[in-house]
């Protein structure tokens, strides 16, 4: 069984920061989505001793020496690496957070004046080669910008970074250049697989990054078609696929968190906003929904009675190529040492939870870890694919005890984060990290025991109804 990360842009993102967040935490969220439904991931944190010197990525056959001094890290890896790393989401030791990458798209006048770099870098390679060496979210926005201009990326991305004051959103352009933007304290960003940012203010360093040239790249080449310097207007596109793919999916959150905005605007409208206000603090609960949904209360959901998928016109957000979804919640109310968590969900998002974990630790629960590439229902991953595939065919028969699970787990998480507070709170060094250690394996446990039981209601709610069953009592 192969699996190869083909058509793999297929990611949705929300970002949430610190004053609009529930609890005053930076919140970054984004969907892990295969090409495939089944790409098996798994939780790890990598060792200093285990992190790479002499990289070389698998698909492209990019290389480069890293750093002498990096630091410890946990990542979301494929269980193997064959087809390469793609670490996707992670927090290191100085609570610096990165989540790679929101694949997007790029109009063909730019692909023409900075064409791809096919031995260049790209989502296989960016948390490896860049999250041990940052002690910013400023800072993982400058790596990755100069490593961007040397070596060219072989495909167009929205790159997350955030620390417990910023969250950074860098995207590329073309093959060698880029722009990033400091999400307002105050807002929150969907971005659905297509070049968000919009105006960018040059005369503002604390609020925009970009390539040195961009400027002049833009005028020399004539791709700037308007009197302001619209990011998305210029290096973006405006497609059909946009059209069906992307923007229903910003629309339906945007919808979601301050429907006012976009009560006149059509799902397929070139014109939502990228940085976005609700109408009130977003949760963890928000975020889950909207990552988890597709298209709920709206002619559009596929699960409605009498609709078929293949007739659905938009792409939804919570689907069966969800391969993982990280959200990393940085705290600014407890100490630094124990302050990032990373809540975890594997699989199909509108039938899995998510579980809480400690960051600061050396190592991560077995049943999280160790995922292969074989079917074991004593891994979460696993179980979350068998849930997930029950769930897409008996969609109304299984939800209400799927969504009492959810709020049962969801419940349990944040219960055990604020136990863990207490617990640890006047612990330093090996023995915190010890102490995370042995509370995340428990909070796994009761997870896996949890998901492990609503797999088999569901198995058994399911069983008698399938097709070619044979009841005698009618005879």
């Amino acid at each position: 069984m192969i699996m190869k990360h083909t058509n793999h842009s297929t990611c949705t993102t929300i970002l949430v920061g610190k004053d609009a967040s529930y609890d005053g935490s930076t919140i970054i969220a984004r969907n892990e989505d295969a090409g495939v439904a089944v790409n098996p991931k798994k939780f790890i944190a990598v060792q200093p001793a285990d992190q790479p010197r002499d990289y070389q990525a698998k698909l492209s056959k990019f290389s480069i020496k890293l750093p002498a001094h990096p630091v410890r890290y946990t990542a979301v890896p494929d269980a193997t690496d064959e087809q390469g790393i793609w670490g996707e989401a992670g927090v290191n030791v100085y609570n610096v957070a990165m989540s790679a990458t929101e694949t997007i798209t790029t109009n063909p006048r730019v692909l023409g004046a900075d064409p791809l770099v096919k031995k260049g870098l790209g989502e296989e390679d960016l948390l490896t080669i860049t999250l041990p060496y940052i002690k910013s979210a400023r800072q993982g926005v400058e790596r990755v910008g100069k490593l961007l201009e040397k070596y060219g990326t072989y495909e167009s991305n929205g790159i997350i970074f955030s620390d417990v004051n910023e969250i950074w959103y860098l995207e590329t352009a073309g093959g060698h250049h880029w722009v990033a933007e400091r999400i307002p304290d105050n807002a929150y960003v969907i971005a659905p697989n297509q070049t968000g940012i919009q105006e960018v203010d040059f005369a503002d360093p604390d609020h925009f990054m970009y390539a040195p040239d961009l400027k002049a790249f833009v005028d020399r080449h004539h791709l700037n078609l308007s009197a302001n310097f619209n990011f998305r207007k210029i290096f973006g596109s405006d497609t059909q696929l946009d059209h069906h793919y992307n923007s229903p999916r910003a629309w339906y959150g945007q919808r979601y968190f301050n429907p006012e905005a976009v009560r006149d605007l059509s799902p397929m409208s070139a014109e939502l906003p990228f940085i976005c206000h609700a109408n009130r603090k977003i949760t963890l609960e928000d975020i889950k929904f909207v990552l988890s949904s597709h298209y709920q209360d709206t002619p559009y959901d596929p699960f409605t009675p009498g609709n078929e998928a293949k007739k659905m016109p938009f792409r939804p957000i919570g689907f069966n190529r969800n391969q993982e979804l990280s959200v990393i919640q940085l705290r600014p109310y407890v100490p630094s040492e124990f302050a990032a968590i990373h809540w975890l969900a594997f699989a199909a998002n509108p039938s899995n939870a998510l579980v809480p974990f400690f960051a600061n630790v050396n190592d991560t629960p077995d049943c999280y870890k160790d995922t292969t590439k074989l079917v074991d229902s004593q891994n979460a991953y696993w179980v979350n694919r068998l849930i997930s595939l029950i769930a897409a065919d008996h969609y109304h028969d299984v939800m209400a005890d799927i969504e009492a699970y959810q709020d049962q787990l969801m419940g349990y998480g944040h219960r055990r984060v604020a136990h863990i507070d207490k617990r640890v709170g006047g612990l330093s060094g090996d023995q915190l990290i010890s102490a995370l250690m042995t509370a995340n394996q428990k909070t796994a446990t009761h997870a896996l025991k949890a998901t492990r039981q609503l797999l088999t209601t569901l198995l058994a709610k399911t069983s008698n109804g399938v097709r070619g069953a044979f009841d005698r009592t009618n005879y």
